[in-house]
């Protein structure tokens, strides 16, 4: 049995849950004969395999037509190699197998969790082949997925938390492909047709932007198997061009937009960082004090403790391929909204001036080191890990060095990467609630 990384063993079948603190994962990576990069780890302790295939074909890729890229992945599994959605899916459950689909802002990916016995295996392998090189999109099936993604854009209107983030994905990213909403608007969803569908599959699907994962309990030999039989099928292609840098703020800015709730749904931020950010740590860490860890945080201990504004108030970042999002977020009864922020902005102020004390520095980077093992208990989250690491070209030893690039962090480097990076006079502020404004983005303040 290979060694696995920060395992929590489950024998589920036992009731018992055993925990071992084990050595890095052993990461094997290698190419198929067509070119795809496979990152492997063997896991013996479930007979279970967990394989994902991954895509640069995310709404980034929409190309204009937002939520093409959503509906073309929720499409593969609609109809493939003759069969119809409902016979995909008793292939899969006939074998006891999951599949998995989904198309963020960065990646795409299709993957299924499957048993190791052979005539499991095989028939799991075999279908998911099918639906990733021999889509057929069907008309029905495409008329019915793009009612769906209509009618959640319909509750999208409803909501005022999914209006507040939409807002501030457009206000902050302006003309730049991270603006435009995962699931598409109601223009763009008005305007896609079948053949759209079909001419982003041909250019995205290929060998040349694909990238395979995977975690259980087989061999490298099994493994080089699977592989190719997945991905000899994918045409060549090419991976797509990058995505431009996201442009800094240089002002701050406000959007108002008025709707009838009785709370106020508040983002405030700027953008962050790029996963592989060479100051990804010192800022991963520095956030924690700030809104990161929960209850021990300045935000929640502020806003929430002291003076009782908000049930719930964080900050992050989420990195991405180019800069992803700084976010500070809270929902507060209307009448508190300029207060809340108020306490909000000032608590950003002091800590980028100011910065975390040595005992906040200690306990964040405890938390985060203490934590950081139950982040890959099972083959699944291992598999998210191996999938970040490939997606975004990190180091094969990301998990093994991960907890000493934390603790290297001090005072002095989280002082200086807030005062760099984090920019309290130029925050675009998105508040959505009763009485923010005339029902219509108001713009810059």
């Amino acid at each position: 049995m290979r060694i696995n990384c920060f395992r929590i063993a489950a024998a589920a079948w036992l009731g018992l849950i055993a925990t071992a603190v084990c050595a890095a994962p052993d990461i094997q990576q290698w190419q198929t004969p067509n070119g795809v990069r496979v990152l492997f780890v063997q896991d013996d302790i479930l007979p279970m395999l967990d394989v994902r295939l991954l895509f640069d074909a995310a709404s980034s890729r929409d190309d204009g037509l937002p939520g093409l890229a959503a509906l073309t992945n929720g499409l593969l599994a609609e109809g493939a190699a003759g069969k119809s959605a409902q016979q995909i899916a008793e292939d899969f459950e006939s074998v006891g197998a999951k599949f998995d689909n989904n198309s963020l802002r960065d990646m795409a990916y299709v993957g299924v969790r499957t048993l190791t016995r052979k005539r499991y295996l095989d028939r799991a392998m075999d279908t998911l082949a099918e639906v990733l090189t021999r889509p057929d999109f069907p008309a029905q099936a495409f008329e019915r997925e793009l009612a769906r993604m209509k009618v959640a854009r319909e509750a999208t209107k409803q909501s005022p938390s999914d209006i507040a983030e939409e807002a501030f994905y457009k206000a902050l990213y302006r003309d730049h492909p991270y603006a435009t909403p995962v699931g598409g608007t109601d223009e763009s969803l008005a305007a896609i047709r079948p053949d759209d569908v079909r001419a982003f599959y041909r250019k995205y699907y290929v060998a040349g932007n694909a990238l395979l994962v995977m975690v259980g309990a087989v061999d490298r030999t099994q493994a080089q198997a699977i592989a190719t039989k997945l991905t000899a099928s994918l045409p060549a292609g090419h991976k797509p061009a990058p995505l431009p840098p996201v442009p800094a703020l240089t002002e701050a800015k406000t959007v108002r937009i008025e709707f009838p709730s009785k709370q106020s749904n508040i983002y405030v931020g700027q953008p962050g960082m790029t996963r592989n950010d060479p100051d990804y740590f010192a800022l991963y860490v520095a956030n924690h004090p700030l809104g990161g860890s929960g209850f021990a945080s300045r935000l929640v201990q502020t806003i929430r403790e002291d003076r009782g504004l908000a049930y719930s108030v964080y900050s992050n970042f989420t990195p991405m391929r180019e800069a992803g999002p700084f976010t500070m977020g809270m929902q507060t009864r209307a009448d508190q909204t300029e207060e809340a922020l108020s306490l909000m902005m000032t608590e950003l102020d002091k800590y980028v001036s100011d910065g975390p004390t040595q005992a906040e520095l200690d306990a964040a980077e405890s938390n985060i080191t203490g934590s950081f093992p139950l982040g890959l208990d099972s083959n699944s989250k291992l598999l998210g890990y191996l999938a970040m690491i490939g997606f975004y070209d990190l180091p094969l030893d990301y998990i093994e060095t991960f907890i000493d690039h934390v603790r290297a962090i001090d005072l002095a480097a989280v002082n200086d990467v807030l005062k760099r990076r984090l920019r309290p006079g130029r925050m675009l502020t998105v508040i959505v609630g009763r009485g923010a404004g005339n029902g219509a983005v108001a713009g810059a303040e």
